[in-house]
């Protein structure tokens, strides 16, 4: 089984590594593909388009038998705080699946400046003094004092649109 997964960020490619597990024979393949969507994804509707066209475009860099695609963004989720929220997608080229990762409320500062225009990445880089936060234990690794990094949280959202097409559980 080739997998391509549309990001070259090395947390995203690690994560779905981590989800294929023990696949016989898959192998994993990072390819640069663009989201179609803003660079801060807002809303749910426009971080699951996100993830569905980076799927479907990393499928049609041919020869795979999935395409793996992961984003990250910020959502209301019903109230006036601003959330992380992350989701992935999978698809095999004729379906496409989705399921989402674990999602915190972001702190009044950082969301004062999503909500002026500013990226999350490189708001999480300024605000804590570090760098490359996006490429490393991410905004829920130190939202959760490193209970959950970014690989982890993006692993499950992978290992859970991956899922139909990796058990039969879904033929019941």
């Amino acid at each position: 089984m080739r997998v391509a997964v549309g990001s070259e960020n090395p947390v995203k490619v690690a994560a779905t590594e981590a989800a294929i597990g023990d696949l016989p024979g898959a192998t994993v393949d990072a390819v640069a593909v663009d989201s179609g969507v803003a660079e801060q994804p807002t809303g749910l509707d426009e971080t699951r388009t996100g993830a569905a066209n980076r799927a479907r475009r990393a499928y049609e860099t041919g020869g795979y038998t999935l395409g793996v695609g992961i984003e990250g963004g910020v959502a209301t989720l019903g109230t006036d705080d601003l959330y992380l929220v992350m989701w992935a997608a999978v698809t095999d080229g004729e379906r496409v699946e989705l399921a989402a990762g674990p999602s915190v409320r972001l702190p009044d500062s950082v969301t004062e400046r999503i909500r002026a225009g500013e990226e999350l990445g490189p708001v999480m880089d300024d605000a804590f003094d570090r760098d490359g936060v996006a490429r490393g234990e991410g905004a829920i690794g130190i939202f959760t004092g490193g209970t959950v990094d970014r690989e982890g949280a993006l692993r499950s959202a992978v290992a859970g649109a991956l899922g139909p097409f990796v058990t039969a559980s879904y033929d019941i």
